[in-house]
């Protein structure tokens, strides 16, 4: 690609505090979004901020006796845009913004820290029911109806336990009707297992060698196309979801980013599934285009269809802090605008440019 028509990042403002930030979230249709994380006296910190020109204006700010380590407007409608956040009591809440006195629902998911969460089935795209996904140290993955306050619908549990394993991230995808939906979820020993929630088993698992910070698919709401798992030693790996294959199961690209720090998440661009930012633990953003192959299978020598990996391209980079990027989230509303929160205790808004070229 020529320097002309390179996409560049760029930071539009910067906000300090004296707060630990693990995420944050746009609030769907809106210039505001919230932002979770820890005062110093180990107390939930809830905020939600408004774009203004070039000015960032606090709009409310809530304290709470957990924690808060991440959430999601996933499983929300667009008219009520209730946010889902999991804290480090093991508790999922979902918090209308308008009253943030008490949770319109809350329940105890996990024996300790929630860590991470994913919603689906709530806005105006999508099908099936609304539902969160948590996962937790206790190596639960739990699926919960936001509809439904006294248990998940869905749980899958340690295999041995004697040997649990920290469940690090989850993710939805293929949820492109009524019936269909699958879970993601990565693990501290590298392994990444995908869960069928119509089946209610484990579809596919595999084991990338490296602990699994992050997974995403490329879009929730489509018939599974491709997914990406991110990995402590600057690794990342894009796994093509169209085929899979009995025995070899999906087919893989796997990259390393240049700082050689851990990849935190990998968060694909709502306009273009193949365009995703990688936030790492050096504190830059690495901006990546996926490119697929000239034939996404073939037939191996039994005659079964095998998928065939592409490649990925990084349109460039940003160092942003001193320290890991902890939280970062596109807009869904304006391509190219995002918001990150990093361990140096800011909050960064930021615009991709010119991702319409790639």
């Amino acid at each position: 690609m020529d320097a002309q028509n390179k996409p560049q990042i760029l930071e539009h403002l910067h906000k300090s505090l004296t707060v630990t930030l693990y995420d944050c979230k746009w609030i769907p249709g809106s210039a505001k979004f919230v932002t979770l994380g820890s005062y110093a006296r180990n107390t939930g910190c809830l905020q939600v901020y408004e774009l203004d020109g070039a000015d960032l204006k606090t709009i409310r700010e809530v304290e709470k006796p957990q924690p808060f380590k991440c959430g999601t407007f996933g499983a929300s409608s667009l008219a009520e845009r209730r946010l889902a956040t999991g804290n480090f009591g093991g508790q999922l809440q979902i918090w209308d913004l308008e009253s943030l006195q008490q949770p319109v629902f809350s329940a105890q998911a996990h024996a300790s820290i929630v860590n991470a969460i994913d919603g689906c089935g709530g806005q105006a795209k999508g099908y099936g029911a609304p539902e969160l996904v948590t996962c937790g140290r206790d190596g639960c993955v739990r699926v919960w109806d936001v509809r439904q306050q006294d248990a998940p619908v869905a749980a899958f549990e340690p295999a041995d336990p004697n040997n649990i394993r920290d469940c690090w991230c989850v993710a939805f995808g293929n949820s492109y009707n009524d019936e269909e939906r699958c879970v993601l979820a990565g693990y501290d020993n590298g392994d990444v297992k995908m869960f069928d929630l119509r089946m209610n088993k484990v579809r596919w698992e595999t084991n990338v060698k490296n602990g699994v910070c992050g997974v995403s698919f490329d879009r929730k709401d489509i018939a599974m196309n491709k997914f990406v798992a991110c990995c402590l030693e600057a690794q990342f790996h894009v796994f093509d979801a169209r085929t899979q294959h009995p025995k070899k199961g999906f087919a893989s690209v796997s990259e390393k980013i240049t700082a050689g720090a851990t990849v935190w998440g990998a968060h694909h661009l709502p306009q273009n599934r193949e365009v995703f930012m990688v936030a790492a633990g050096d504190g830059s953003a690495y901006l990546y285009r996926y490119h697929y192959p000239d034939q996404r299978k073939v037939k191996d020598h039994e005659g079964l269809e095998l998928g065939v990996a592409g490649s990925v391209e990084l349109l460039n980079f940003k160092n942003l802090s001193t320290q890991p990027i902890s939280g970062f989230d596109w807009s869904p509303d304006k391509e190219g605008l995002f918001v990150c929160v990093a361990f140096d205790q800011a909050i960064r808004v930021g615009i991709a440019t010119k991702l319409n070229k790639v």
